[in-house]
């Protein structure tokens, strides 16, 4: 495998220099949350949230895309749809706002999205697929890749076949999650046979599915031989599990998990900068960030269920700081025993 990937769009080549990539998360991968993953990935891609492209061209949802080109490091744009004419120009509106490539969901397994035409109903409508990959990628100049299963029900409906026309179309990189649709998010992801479709494609193959840590991550890449990872679920409450994941890959040494301590000041100046960006509503969305980062430490359960509860933002940080304290006096008196 190559240090750094390269992609060739119709006027742009892209460099990726890390191997690990964060997933457009609906709900979670905004604006603040990227920066606070960018403080461990200077060099990670990283994806806003998915984007409807009819909804984008209609005005709503261009805050997801605004002023990308201001942030520091890659970030790219995955769009979901059915409409070949409004994902291109959602496309081009994204490319115009700092996209440093386009994605085009082809996995996305829920069925609002997926009974409407878009997402993982794409695996079966590949004429459709083909088209989209086609025309998004004479609309922009920067590359255009592809996120998708492996498979709409099973796992014998030629998927290869599938996406060997993706490539051909245009997409110049593919990232598999290795589930079917029907399957959602259970069993466990089919790394053999993304190690299978990675040796069949000519472009960069991205595995997804089951990477939480470093030691799935290595396992993934060495079963897989694939190009690159893609995190999702494991990073909820870990936005360092970007920047650890490729310490390990690139072999460095040195880097340190957060602390208890320092994981709940984290929370704070999460919380700050949603309340500064969204006001009110910005304790709404930290509340779901509270659940997952509140974990796996003494207090940990009390303390969720006390900020879950708390009516306002002073309240949360109030509770936080008042946590620390406790814990610092606890290892203080296990210090002198």
């Amino acid at each position: 495998m190559s240090s750094f990937l390269k992609l060739r769009g119709k006027g742009l080549t892209r460099i990726i220099k890390s191997k690990v990539i964060l997933s457009p998360l609906a709900g979670v991968t905004d604006k603040i949350f990227r920066k606070l993953v960018r403080k461990w990935a200077p060099d990670s891609l990283l994806f806003t949230e998915m984007i409807n492209a009819t909804s984008l061209k209609k005005g709503y949802g261009s805050r997801k895309i605004k002023q990308l080109e201001l942030e520091e490091g890659p970030v790219g744009v995955q769009i979901f749809d059915n409409r070949p004419y409004a994902v291109s120009e959602a496309a081009k509106l994204a490319e115009d706002s700092g996209a440093f490539l386009i994605d085009i969901n082809m996995g996305c397994p829920v069925k609002k999205i997926s009974k409407k035409g878009g997402g993982s109903a794409l695996i079966k409508d590949r004429l459709l697929a083909i088209e989209l990959v086609k025309r998004v990628s004479k609309a922009v100049q920067i590359p255009v890749t592809v996120k998708t299963r492996l498979g709409w029900d099973n796992k014998e409906e030629n998927i290869e076949e599938f996406l060997l026309n993706l490539q051909d179309s245009g997409a110049t990189m593919v990232t598999i999650h290795g589930r079917t649709r029907k399957e959602g998010f259970a069993g466990t992801a089919d790394w053999e046979m993304i190690g299978r479709i990675k040796k069949l494609l000519e472009i960069p193959v991205i595995a997804n599915g089951d990477i939480k840590n470093p030691k799935d991550a290595l396992n993934c890449l060495n079963q897989t031989n694939a190009d690159g990872l893609m995190i999702g679920r494991g990073i909820l409450g870990s936005p360092w599990k970007i920047g650890e994941i490729d310490y390990a890959i690139k072999k460095q040494k040195g880097f340190r998990e957060p602390n208890i301590e320092e994981r709940l000041l984290l929370l704070i100046e999460h919380l700050d900068e949603l309340i500064k960006e969204k006001g009110d509503h910005g304790l709404l969305i930290a509340r779901k960030h509270i659940s997952w980062t509140c974990k796996n430490f003494s207090g940990a359960t009390k303390l969720r269920n006390n900020l879950v509860r708390a009516i306002d933002a002073e309240e949360v940080k109030e509770l936080i700081k008042k946590t620390i304290e406790e814990l610092n006096t606890d290892q203080k008196l296990l210090s002198y025993k």
